[in-house]
């Protein structure tokens, strides 16, 4: 059976770790042979996804271990460098599912396309004449991307706004469309752009001014997914700390990033630590989930933690993170990428809305590792335990010499590489 939980993973051999993945998601040997190859992704096939190609770029790719997220268990596939991301959202997850796992739910998936219109004669009768003539609006814009009427979406709504109406705005007055487009699994942004630019000429004739930008927003507010975690006291003791100490120590970490931007944009940066991996291993674009993420946290007119952190009437501690999701399983770089094909088949995914579900999830746990560790031992200890690898790495350790290296530069407490290259030199000269 599929099991996120899988103890000792991290001990196994690369080579082990493959066969175990191989053997739980029943994966073809084109596919497997993708953990082998260290050009995941053809030469020919990059060349025709960006311009100028001159190779590709590789980064770790990680499982995240112990999801389970409404009842489903995942293993999650996630591309990072940072040392501590992986191992610090799979502990969290553990922790989640003792407590019954992830509750996540969805909006439905509707993106937005603006329109800007500037120099109408009047800005009033420009907005009730586009308000009049809404519903040939929306079905001008399905005309013009008739397969996603078919699968289900497509343009539903559509609102108007007047920008810099007072008289001391220091902007010119325009006029902003929003249409409202269900993208079903596609992220969407070439169908959202295709459907404003094919209505412009209709807005131009209709409002009597002139159509500058026609574009997709990122800041995705009706596509947003949600997640929530309960968890009692007990499972959070560790390390000398009481799970009520713990517990305490979070909700007074989250209290400091929701009230000072400062710390909110290294707390929120922690959440998308997790998120962005995820993403990225996907085929998605997190250049715009980070965008929307970081303007919805700022919503209300302030920039706050993305996150929610208290304790319920039980003494629990209650976590929440409601972000938008412009994700999608289809289109893009998730069509073409085998990576990211083979990324979704192990997360056993087929919609966006089961994705969006598992991203806001991973974020939430990836943000109580970060709390959690700053409540009690501080971050830097785990953290520079990862970290020394790689530092020994840096300095010229090989084989076992990593191993060796990295554990005696934590005894020392000097994670650099100079002090890594001092230790090799030792080590060669006791040889």
């Amino acid at each position: 059976m599929k099991t996120s939980r899988i103890p000792g993973f991290y001990k196994l051999s690369v080579d082990e770790r493959r066969d175990l993945l191989t053997k739980m998601n029943s994966l073809t040997e084109e596919e497997k042979e993708l953990f082998y190859s260290n050009a995941t992704l053809p030469v020919n096939i990059a060349d025709n996804m960006i311009e100028n190609v001159v190779g590709t770029f590789s980064l770790p790719l990680g499982l995240g271990l112990n999801f389970l997220v409404n009842g489903k268990e995942y293993t999650v596939p996630m591309a990072v460098e940072e040392a501590s991301i992986v191992a610090s959202a799979s502990y969290i997850a553990k922790i989640v599912r003792e407590a019954g796992g992830f509750e996540a739910t969805a909006t439905d998936r509707v993106m937005i396309g603006q329109i800007q219109v500037v120099g109408c004669p009047d800005f009033e009768q420009a907005k009730e004449e586009v308000l009049q003539h809404k519903d040939k609006l929306i079905a001008a814009a399905n005309d013009a991307y008739p397969s996603i009427k078919k699968r289900g979406g497509g343009a539903e709504d559509l609102e108007v706004r007047i920008l810099n109406e007072e008289p001391s705005s220091k902007y010119n007055q325009m006029l902003i469309l929003h249409m409202y487009i269900n993208t079903v699994d596609a992220m969407g942004a070439n169908m959202i752009n295709t459907m404003v630019e094919a209505i412009a000429p209709l807005v131009e004739e209709l409002t009597k001014g002139t159509v500058y930008l026609r574009i997709l927003s990122n800041l995705a507010d009706r596509c947003l997914a949600k997640s929530r975690c309960v968890i009692p006291p007990h499972l959070l003791a560790s390390d000398g700390f009481t799970g009520e100490e713990v517990r305490d120590g979070v909700i007074h970490a989250y209290e400091f990033a929701a009230s000072d931007p400062y710390r909110a944009t290294t707390h929120n940066k922690g959440i998308m630590n997790g998120i962005d991996p995820v993403v990225i291993a996907t085929g998605n674009d997190w250049r715009a989930v980070e965008a929307g993420a970081h303007a919805y946290a700022a919503k209300d007119g302030h920039y706050t933690s993305m996150t929610k952190w208290y304790a319920d009437e039980e003494g629990n501690l209650v976590g929440e993170l409601e972000l938008p999701m412009a994700i999608g399983t289809v289109g893009g770089a998730t069509r073409v990428h085998p990576m990211s094909q083979l990324a979704l088949k192990i997360l056993d995914i087929d919609t966006a809305d089961e994705l969006s579900k598992l991203l806001v999830s991973v974020g939430l746990a990836q943000n109580l590792g970060a709390l959690k560790a700053l409540a009690t031992d501080g971050i830097q200890k785990g953290h520079m335990t990862l970290h020394s690898r790689s530092v020994a790495i840096a300095a010229g350790a090989t084989g076992e010499m990593v191993e060796i290296i990295a554990k005696k530069l934590v005894e020392a407490k000097e994670i650099r590489v100079g002090k890594a290259k001092e230790l090799l030199e030792e080590y060669e000269d006791e040889r």
